[in-house]
């Protein structure tokens, strides 16, 4: 098998963290989410970034409505499913999707929310700890109407919602669909920032991200460096695209990806499966691999024991890292943030 362009390059910097196994800023002892996967530093060979994750300041102090917008008045959003009219500066929000909810963190207004639709009760933990006590509305996808209604909100936000379900909502509260498809993740932030009234705070986030992007990509001469991502669900491994919301952050790191990964702008595709006999698609000089749920665990550290995956190179040269699947395809700025601390630990790095 062909080695990747660049393996046998060795960085200064990787010699500061040639005996990485554990990544991240140190949690504070009475932060819950210190407790979440902290007993294991390796899954299946990979070691394990991110498990010390400071979430204490993850969620922005608030910011200020756009001017010339009365605190009592309302504006017009459009958005996927129609236009809606929406408070100028809204006070009880509810929060439908996992990515709108870090767009409202990464905004500050996270202590407006009074209702999340969330899988089994579980909070983004990279959010931090307040936010995992916002009271439950339902799963993704299908929110309690009786439970959003309840929670009196003067404005409800959605990644997506059929027409029926749109409409029952909007009788309860004027109601924005953002959109689901991470390809366009900053858009739809930005449409969170328009249905917030924080237009101009919204454009400003991404400005700072999009700038400790290039400050990191160039301490990290990160050019020099092709990234795999790999993602294991209870179908099998798949590769991420460059228009996937992990591979956008790369390319705003201005790192290079193996070629095999190099798809995805032209036809938006975020994802393509991975052919279990020959998984060389997935190598590269450093690879990420993340776990779509226990399904996804379970098939994804099995297949990692096998002679196919163990001969990758990235995978002989110990540059292989589990990161944390909530973190990585939860197209926020709060999250993009986080991915770029975790590579600040890892790109550069070796497992052992």
């Amino acid at each position: 098998m062909e080695l990747p362009a660049h393996r046998v390059r060795i960085v200064a910097l990787a010699a500061a963290t040639a005996a990485l196994t554990v990544a991240g800023c140190s949690a504070p002892a009475d932060d819950p989410a210190s407790e979440i996967v902290r007993t294991t530093t390796r899954i299946a060979g990979a070691a394990v970034v991110g498990i010390e994750r400071d979430t204490t300041t993850a969620c922005a102090l608030p910011s200020p409505p756009d001017p010339g917008l009365p605190a009592d008045g309302t504006h017009a959003v459009i958005h996927t499913a129609g236009v809606s009219e929406v408070p100028n500066d809204p006070r009880r929000i509810v929060v439908l999707d996992a990515a709108s909810l870090d767009a409202v963190c990464a905004l500050g207004l996270w202590e407006r929310v009074v209702g999340v639709s969330s899988a089994s009760d579980e909070r983004p933990d990279y959010l931090g700890t307040g936010v995992a006590e916002i009271p439950a509305v339902g799963s993704p996808g299908s929110p309690d109407l009786a439970a959003v209604e309840q929670a009196q909100p003067d404005l409800i936000l959605g990644a997506s919602a059929d027409t029926g379900l749109y409409e029952s909502l909007s009788s309860v509260a004027p109601t924005v669909i953002v959109g689901a498809d991470q390809v366009f993740w900053r858009q739809q932030f930005e449409r969170v920032g328009e249905s917030l009234g924080r237009s101009g705070a919204a454009r400003q986030v991404l400005e700072e991200y999009s700038v400790a992007a290039r400050e990191l990509g160039n301490e990290l001469t990160s050019s020099q460096t092709q990234a795999s991502l790999v993602r294991f669900t209870s179908d099998g491994p798949t590769i991420d695209g460059t228009a996937s919301f992990p591979g956008q952050v790369l390319a705003d790191l201005g790192a290079e990806r193996p070629a095999p990964q190099r798809f995805g702008v032209e036809d938006g595709r975020a994802y393509r499966p991975v052919d279990t006999e020959d998984p060389s698609p997935a190598d590269g000089d450093v690879i990420f691999v993340r776990f779509d749920g226990q399904d996804g665990l379970d098939r994804g550290t099995e297949y990692m024991k096998r002679d196919e995956w163990l001969d990758l190179g990235a995978v002989t040269d110990n540059r292989l890292f589990s990161v944390s699947d909530e973190v990585w395809s939860t197209a926020g700025p709060v999250a993009a943030h986080a991915v770029l601390t975790d590579l600040r630990h890892s790109l550069n790095g070796y497992s052992n």
